[in-house]
């Protein structure tokens, strides 16, 4: 079997669990409460809504993966060396976001689960960003340094998309469409065991979307955004340490690394926005508050659905962006590139409130 046939399949396969399985277990989580109920000020929400679809994103993900796994390939054993740490830091982070989603878990606890999964994916693992493709200069990056960079940019992706999950669809349209430009990108480069996962998640995810958009029937809780975030980062790290020799030539001016931020472009923004304003209010970076880019867009007057396909809009516009600007100096790329983001961000601020 081609590995074409694996990705359609694979995505096809998670889509399929997803769909299938998910009302059962709407109804399961409604039986045994296992709910979040309206009433902070932060939430959006006005019913009970089940909180425990990462149960079935995960395991979709898991099943389809294993199950269509190329065992064939000259980089077989590479394959499979990365295929057992992403799996093994799924699961820990899994079973931190379950527990988080029905009865909490203490802040040390996570925190330690992301140290080990940390350890696992870059140490062990090796998934290491070791070049920033000339931006500002920086081609290769010491040892330490990478080792360094790579767990941030791992601790930043899962707390970003665990942040933006506070709207129906929000949380899971992002990742389908970062994983299907990710995915897109693997193809091109013959990455096949990248690009399956990349479908795999999108699959997952377009399945799990058709209960989460608004009005959303179950919300993917942690144990949902956290197995997002963790495969994210994989695949971030995979693209910009992407060999030049498989990049095609008409691809081989863009900065990579460029390309990958674009794709990740409003959780990477919206979270570091979101940090620097309570910084500067003197609060702890993970206080729950209501000043996202989605609460702004919903104070406009917009609805649910609204706000999430204009940020949806958002994302694409940002990645075609880079795209555009990917023949100038990587520096240059990037500094057009986080304007035109900024900007746009800036934007929805000119929205007058909605009495």
């Amino acid at each position: 079997m081609t590995s074409s046939a694996h990705i359609v399949l694979g995505a096809l396969t998670a889509f399929l669990v997803v769909l299938l399985a998910t009302p059962s277990l709407i109804k399961v989580a409604k039986l045994k409460h296992l709910v979040d109920e309206p009433g902070e000020a932060r939430k959006l929400h006005l019913r009970s809504v089940p909180t425990i679809g990462g149960i079935i994103i995960f395991s979709s993900i898991i099943f389809s993966y294993s199950l269509w796994f190329p065992d064939i390939g000259n980089d077989l054993h590479q394959s499979i060396r990365e295929f057992k740490y992403i799996i093994a830091s799924l699961i820990i982070l899994f079973f931190i976001g379950v527990k988080d989603d029905i009865i909490g878990t203490a802040p040390v606890k996570k925190l330690l689960a992301h140290i080990v999964v940390a350890f696992i994916l870059v140490l062990m693992g090796e998934t290491q960003i070791k070049s920033m493709h000339g931006i500002f200069g920086i081609y290769e990056i010491p040892e330490w340094a990478r080792i360094f960079l790579s767990v941030f940019v791992y601790i930043v992706i899962v707390n970003a998309f665990n942040l933006i999950d506070g709207v129906d669809g929000l949380a899971a349209g992002i990742g389908v469409i970062c994983s299907v430009f990710f995915g897109v990108w693997f193809i091109t480069v013959s990455n096949d065991t990248m690009a399956l996962l990349s479908f795999i998640l999108a699959g997952s995810l377009l399945g799990f979307l058709l209960f989460n958009f608004s009005p959303a029937r179950i919300f993917m809780g942690d144990s949902g955004s956290l197995t997002i975030g963790c495969i994210i980062s994989v695949l971030v790290i995979h693209m910009i340490e992407t060999p030049m020799k498989n990049i095609p030539d008409e691809l081989s001016n863009h900065s990579v690394p460029i390309l990958a931020m674009a794709i990740l472009v409003y959780p990477l923004i919206d979270t570091l926005r979101i940090f620097f304003v309570r910084a500067t209010k003197g609060q702890s970076p993970f206080h729950a508050d209501k000043n996202h880019l989605h609460h702004r867009l919903i104070a406009a007057g917009l609805s649910h659905s609204a706000t999430v396909l204009t940020l949806y809009a958002y994302n694409i516009t940002v990645v075609a962006a880079a795209f555009f600007f990917g023949y100038l100096d990587p520096t240059l790329a990037f500094f057009l590139s986080l304007a035109v983001a900024v900007m746009l961000a800036g934007s929805f601020f000119l929205l007058k409130t909605k009495k």
